[in-house]
């Protein structure tokens, strides 16, 4: 009865299939690469647009005043927010200047929850990509915060009020992921679109 030998690798085919591994990662690393930061923008603007989402709910369900305040962080040059809230009487209205406003450590004065009530949510941004490789941009200038209305629209009468947030993939970045924007619309809403889609194009930004 003839024994079956297992045959190995040669030498020469040993470096054939190293070679043509090689073809391959040279290839599909940088696409990789490429998808897996087109990935983290769009949690960037999922990140931000969650923000507005949550900002308008607080105003909407608590009855009251939120206000939604972007801060720079300082690792990593993108921005964290917080949301506060407040209740307004006719007499003292929730205002930027209004000493009612809860905190992270306390509800606002007459959160009708009392000591139980609502305290300010804070949410880091240091997971997103550093500022050098996605450029972040509130409007309009010298903005940094928005107030909602206890029916979830934006109050225009406190200003500067942020308007739309921008994420631009930095100058190494630019040909792996489009710019991207979330766009706060006047009934509270905000709107995830590319600032650069041409005229008629359904991901065009709102002006």
């Amino acid at each position: 009865m003839r024994m079956l030998v297992a045959r190995g690798f040669t030498l020469l085919e040993a470096l054939i299939a190293l070679a043509i591994l090689g073809v391959v990662l040279s290839v599909g690393m940088p696409r990789m690469a490429d998808w897996i930061y087109a990935s983290k923008v769009a949690a960037a603007g999922q990140f931000y647009a969650e923000a507005f989402a949550l900002a308008r709910n607080q105003a909407l369900t608590q009855n009251g005043v939120s206000r939604l305040v972007f801060s720079k962080n300082a690792g990593n040059g993108q921005y964290d927010w917080q949301i506060d809230l407040c209740f307004p009487r006719s007499d003292e209205p929730c205002n930027d200047i209004s000493p009612n406003w809860s905190s992270a450590a306390n509800p606002a004065t007459r959160d009708p929850l009392g000591a139980k009530g609502f305290k300010s949510l804070q949410r880091s941004a240091e997971a997103l990509p550093p500022a050098a490789d996605l450029v972040p941009a509130l409007g309009p200038e010298g903005a940094n915060a928005v107030y909602f209305t206890p029916v979830g629209w934006v109050d225009p009468a406190i200003g500067p009020r942020i308007e739309r947030i921008a994420l631009t993939p930095g100058t190494k970045r630019a040909a792996a992921a489009r710019p991207l924007a979330v766009v706060l619309t006047m009934a509270g809403n905000a709107i995830r679109c590319n600032p650069l889609a041409a005229a008629g194009d359904l991901q065009r930004c709102p002006p």
